[in-house]
């Protein structure tokens, strides 16, 4: 089979395309073959060499999701699910392929009325942003900033934000054109990077969704609002300095919360309940899986270098 490897962590071109025997599963896994794979920010932050326990591993297969079609199942899992489609987690690693190995208590089953492409830019990004937002303990009438909102995480988060009743939901993008197209999905206040550029809104947010980190990031726990919270769900620009809890401390007297949100933490189970309302909404046409393009899986490189130059509004898509 294909599969994308990093044959050295840093710069995209660092991925190489290779032939790899297919695997076969074991003990309570399935295989897929795949139709569609999402590339996701934590794939940029593993290939630039931010995880320390994904680049131990030189000719790693990056990707963590993928869509796509059972074609055997492992000695103990139901042979039902051959010729099923599913979505399907890989862990930090071993999306980037025509085949992927995937827990059978990780993959769901698709709507027949959803696209193998549409339910990877859904089934890793909506269900973060859902439980980063419940997390928060965001409640009707309150005020939203999402920060790095045209990726796939963040447009889930406007999305669900607007639902849930938030009063006001500001976003932060590379932009004003990104902005603009940002207000079709409930955003009421376009920022930039830096968090400024509309005079009318709000100095503090009562919740902060934040997929960047970055240096910037106390700048942004300094704009929460009295009990504010923000929840930090990605480091796409980088780790913050590691100072950043000075900020938190200045802020002491307003009684803000800064957290983290893994689905790592969440029980299986409860994600997987999640990430099927996520796909029958957007059956439903109420959440929308954004693709900012299909590539195939040779081009792997060029995604990521798309990522990097921060041009991708929803999700980039490698297609076998």
């Amino acid at each position: 089979m294909r599969a994308v490897i990093i044959r050295t962590f840093g710069d995209p071109s660092g991925m190489e395309v290779t032939d790899l025997p297919v695997p076969t599963p074991g003990v309570g896994e399935v295989l897929v073959r795949t139709e569609a794979i999402g590339v996701g920010g934590v794939d940029v932050v593993i290939r630039r060499g931010g995880i320390a326990e994904a680049t131990r591993d030189s000719g790693m297969i990056p990707g963590s999701e993928a869509a796509g079609v059972v074609t055997a199942t492992g000695p103990d899992v139901d042979p039902a699910w051959v010729g099923r489609r599913v979505w399907a987690f890989t862990g930090i690693s071993g999306g980037y392929a025509e085949y992927v190995i995937a827990r059978a208590d990780e993959i769901v089953a698709l709507p027949s009325e959803l696209s193998s492409v549409q339910a990877v830019t859904l089934g890793g990004a909506a269900p973060v942003a859902h439980f980063a937002l419940e997390r928060a303990h965001l409640v009707e009438g309150e005020s939203v900033l999402v920060r790095g909102a045209a990726g796939s995480i963040g447009l889930a988060g406007v999305e669900l934000a607007a639902r849930a009743g938030a009063a006001t939901i500001a976003v932060t993008t590379s932009s004003p054109e990104r902005g603009e197209r940002l207000r079709a999905f409930g955003a009421t206040h376009v920022l930039d990077r830096a968090g400024a550029g509309d005079p009318n809104a709000l100095g503090g947010f009562d919740v902060i969704l934040d997929i960047v980190g970055g240096p910037d990031l106390p700048r942004f726990i300094e704009r929460l609002a009295p009990n504010g919270r923000l929840i930090a769900v990605g480091v796409v620009g980088g780790f913050p300095p590691a100072d950043f809890g000075t900020a938190l401390l200045a802020g002491f007297r307003r009684s803000i919360t800064f957290g983290t949100l893994s689905l790592d933490t969440v029980p299986r189970d409860e994600i997987a309940r999640v990430r099927r309302e996520m796909f029958d909404d957007a059956v439903r046409g109420v959440l929308s899986p954004v693709v900012h393009d299909t590539l195939p899986l040779s081009a792997a490189a060029e995604a990521h270098r798309l990522m990097d130059a921060g041009e991708v509004f929803g999700r980039i898509v490698l297609v076998p």
